[in-house]
C-alpha cells in the first residue's frame, strides 16, 4: 500500500470517537492542527500526527490519564492561515479537546494563537519555530503556548556565532521567503548579527514558489558575498541551490532547519544538498531511544527525515500528560500552572526533561539541543568543523 494512503488511513482512524454514550463522557480528546497534506512542510506534519498518535496509545495501554481513555482528533489547515484559525476555533469549541498540538506551519500559529489564549486551552508547538509563536500575547498575561521543537532566534545565534568564528567569512549576505516564517528569521538575522557587529553587504528576497533566483544571487555575487545565510522553507532553498549551479556561485551556505526536509534534498539533488550547514534536533546518529520510536513510526513515514517531528510530538504529548497527572485535572488553566511547575523528570525521546517550562520560559529544547547537521550520502549527519569544534556558549548571544 502508498505510504500517503496508509498515513490517509491513519489519520482519518484518529478522529473516530467512541459513540456510547458512557465511553465518550469518560473520553479526554487531543487535538492536531497542522498540514498534513499541501505545502512542502506536511510531510513534517504527518510525522508529527504518527508521533502523537503513539503516545496516545502507550498511555492508553497504561490505563489513560485519570482513569479515562485518550483519543485523537485531526484537523489538516493546509498550510492556509484562514484554515487553521478555522480548525482551532473547531477543535476547541465543538470537539471540546482539552489540549491542542501544532501547528506545522508558523504562520498559521502566529494568526491564531490568540485564540487558545482567550479559551485558556494548552498549546503544544511540534514544528513551527518562528520566534514570536511562544511569546505571551501582553506583558505578564497567562500564557497557553508551549513548544517542543526547534526554535528560530537560537538556530539564527548559532549560524552567526559560526559567521562569526570564521576567518573565511569576510563579507556576509542574507536570503530570506516572503512569508511570515521567512521574514521572522530575517529579522533575527538582523538583530543578532548587529550584537555580534556583522553588516550584511546585501540582502535579498524571493518568494516561497520561486525556482530561479540567478539575479539575486548576481548581486550577491557583485558585492562579494562569500558567505550566506538563509531563512526559507525547503523546497526554495533547494531551489535556491540550482540556482546557484546556474551560474557557478557557491558561497558558504548556512540556512533554516528546514534544510532537513526530503522537499529540499529533492529539489536540489544529492550532490548540491551537501552544501547546505543547519542544525536539527535528530540526525541519523539517533540514540537508543529514538532508534525505538523511528522503528516503530519509520513504515509510515512519508520521509525519513521527518522523524524528528514524531518525537517532538511524542514528547509533547508526555508532558501534557505529567501536567495532567501534576494538576490532577483536565482544567486549561491548572494544567498550564503544572507545565509551568512541572515536577520529577521525564526521560524522554528527545532529551531528560527536568522543568523544561516556567512562568517566562516555553521552550523544551535549547539551543543546547540542537545539533550542527549536513547531507552526506543520502543522509542527515552530525557536522563539524573546526570552526564549531572553536564555539562556546558565550558566543551564542540573543
Amino acid at each position: 500500500m502508498h505510504k500517503r494512503n496508509m498515513f490517509k488511513m491513519a489519520a482519518a482512524a484518529a478522529v473516530l470517537t467512541l459513540t456510547a454514550g458512557t465511553a465518550f463522557a469518560q473520553e479526554i480528546k487531543i487535538g492536531f492542527n497542522g498540514d498534513i497534506s499541501a505545502s512542502p512542510s506536511a510531510q513534517s506534519g504527518q510525522a508529527g500526527v504518527l508521533g502523537l498518535q503513539a503516545a496516545i496509545d502507550d498511555l492508553n495501554a497504561a490505563g489513560g490519564l485519570l482513569g479515562r481513555r485518550l483519543s485523537l482528533v485531526v484537523r489538516d489547515d493546509l498550510s492556509q492561515p484562514p484554515r487553521s484559525i478555522q480548525n482551532m476555533s473547531d477543535l476547541i469549541d465543538n470537539e471540546r479537546v482539552s489540549m491542542i498540538i501544532g501547528p506545522t506551519n508558523s504562520g498559521n500559529a502566529l494568526a491564531w494563537r490568540h485564540i487558545p489564549n482567550q479559551k485558556r486551552i494548552p498549546v503544544i508547538g511540534f514544528s513551527g519555530s518562528a520566534t514570536d509563536i511562544t511569546k505571551p500575547m501582553a506583558a505578564g498575561a497567562d500564557n497557553y503556548m508551549f513548544r517542543v521543537s526547534m526554535v528560530d532566534r537560537p538556530q539564527v545565534a548559532a549560524l552567526m556565532a559560526y559567521v562569526k568564528r570564521n576567518p573565511a567569512s569576510k563579507v556576509v549576505g542574507f536570503m530570506f521567503e516572503t512569508t511570515g516564517y521567512g521574514q521572522g528569521g530575517l529579522r533575527d538575522m538582523q538583530e543578532i548579527a548587529a550584537m555580534h557587529g556583522i553588516q550584511p553587504a546585501a540582502t535579498e528576497r524571493f518568494a516561497v514558489n520561486d525556482t530561479d533566483m540567478t539575479s539575486q544571487l548576481n548581486k550577491l555575487k557583485a558585492a562579494g558575498v562569500d558567505t550566506l545565510v538563509v531563512w526559507a522553507q525547503g523546497a526554495p532553498l533547494g531551489h535556491l541551490l540550482r540556482s546557484m549551479e546556474k551560474i557557478n556561485y557557491f558561497p558558504r551556505l548556512l540556512t533554516s532547519w528546514a534544510a532537513d526536509n526530503k522537499s529540499f534534498y529533492d529539489a536540489a539533488g544529492p550532490q548540491l544538498a551537501e552544501r547546505a550547514i543547519f542544525l536539527r534536533t535528530v540526525t541519523d546518529e539517533r540514540s537508543a531511544r529514538q532508534q525505538q520510536l523511528f522503528d516503530r513510526v519509520s513504515p509510515r513515514l512519508a520521509s525519513t527525515s521527518s522523524f524528528p517531528f514524531a518525537a517532538h510530538a511524542y514528547d509533547g504529548m508526555m508532558l501534557y500528560a505529567a501536567a495532567v497527572r501534576q494538576a490532577g485535572t483536565i482544567d486549561g488553566p491548572k494544567v498550564r500552572e503544572a507545565l509551568e511547575s512541572l515536577q520529577g523528570r521525564y526521560d524522554g525521546i528527545m532529551k531528560a526533561y527536568e522543568r523544561p517550562f516556567s512562568r517566562t520560559e516555553r521552550e523544551g529544547l535549547l539551543a543546547s539541543d540542537f545539533r550542527w547537521t549536513h547531507w552526506k550520502d543520502g543522509r542527515l549527519v552530525n557536522y563539524g568543523d573546526d570552526v564549531v569544534r572553536s564555539l562556546r556558549q558565550e558566543d551564542f548571544r540573543m
